[in-house]
């Protein structure tokens, strides 16, 4: 059934990609509008839907503005001038549509879907700022458990999380940057996004936001295994150790802090590592 489900989100999105090409959007209507731009990356992402996710609920509605990414992870979205900042962004990265140009000849789109955004906070109508990752992602999700004072200390606990040196900017281009480490945790972080992407679904269809949340709280305290490159292996036993984590959260609940999950940082505790 879940499979279903997600494969007719997908044909929903491609319908949109389809009928809007690569460089729409969908803007708010009247005037005081203003663009917000940046970039889509595990590496950068090729037809990915991007949106202003006004309600929170981690799908694109009616009435919220979108954009689909070009060849170069590139979005720019049309808001309202007053919204910037008050609302995350959310970017769809869909099986079967969306390319990943980590491999600019890449001919075979992605494989799994999977979901990242970008927190409010970091939302600016800085020309290209605006730049969504699987670290924007794990930010956002941490400052949504209310244990960061702002996202400054939230990025600040990432970052060390993942054993980074001090001035390293985690809501910034790793690809533009050559950072190897930031990318290749990226990647990983991407994969297991996707191979749990069937476990995120609730009875409506519906992203479960409860299991979505526990999902990145688990990566969140396994951050120093993220960083390491070629361990299929060791990510095979986070998925399926994962699988177990998310199962016993039960889907179809009223939202509910998931700081346990976010073991390490400021949270300390919790059930959030698999090592």
């Amino acid at each position: 059934m879940k499979i279903h489900l997600i494969a007719a989100a997908s044909l929903v999105v491609a319908g949109i990609i389809a009928g809007c090409g690569s460089s729409s959007t969908m803007s708010p209507s009247g005037s005081g509008t203003t663009a917000i731009a940046g970039k889509v990356a595990d590496g950068y992402l090729e037809n990915a839907t991007v949106f202003l996710d006004k309600n929170g609920n981690y799908l694109l509605d009616a009435g919220e503005p979108f954009a689909v990414t070009d060849a170069n992870g590139a979005y720019t979205l049309s808001v309202d001038a007053a919204d910037v900042g008050q609302y995350p962004i959310v970017a769809l990265a869909i099986a079967g549509v969306t390319y990943d140009r980590t491999d600019v000849s890449a001919t075979t789109p992605i494989t799994f879907s999977y979901l990242m955004s970008l927190p409010k906070d970091g939302v600016s109508g800085t020309v290209s700022s605006n730049f969504i990752s699987p670290f924007s992602t794990e930010i956002r999700e941490m400052m949504e458990t209310g244990n960061y004072a702002d996202m400054r200390a939230a990025m600040d606990a990432l970052r060390a999380s993942l054993g980074l040196p001090e001035g390293t900017n985690m809501m910034g281009d790793y690809v533009a940057g050559q950072n190897s480490v930031m990318h290749t945790a990226a990647q990983n972080m991407a994969t297991l996004m996707g191979g749990e992407m069937l476990n995120l679904y609730g009875t409506s269809g519906a992203i479960d936001v409860n299991r979505y949340r526990g999902m990145m709280g688990t990566m969140f305290g396994n951050m120093s295994t993220m960083k390491l490159s070629a361990q299929p292996q060791t990510m095979n036993e986070m998925m399926v150790t994962m699988d177990t984590t998310l199962g016993s959260i039960t889907t179809a609940e009223p939202f509910r802090n998931m700081s346990s999950y976010f073991r390490g940082g400021m949270t300390g505790g919790g059930r959030g590592s698999m090592m």
